[in-house]
C-alpha cells in the first residue's frame, strides 16, 4: 500500500498539471487565431484587386 503522503502529493501534482494543460491549450487556441490574423492583410490585400499573385 502506498503511503498517504504520497498519494495525496500524486493527487496534487496531478491536479497541478491538468491545470497547466488547460492553460497550454489556451495558448494553442491563441497562437492559432494570430496566424490567422497574420495571414489576413496579404489575403484581404489580394481580395480587393489591389494585390499581384
Amino acid at each position: 500500500m502506498l503511503d498517504p503522503g504520497l498519494l495525496e502529493r500524486i493527487t496534487v501534482r496531478r491536479a497541478e498539471l491538468d491545470a497547466l494543460e488547460n492553460q497550454l491549450v489556451d495558448v494553442w487556441a491563441e497562437r492559432d487565431e494570430l496566424a490567422v490574423v497574420d495571414q489576413c492583410p496579404a489575403t484581404m490585400h489580394l481580395v480587393s484587386g489591389h494585390g499581384h499573385l
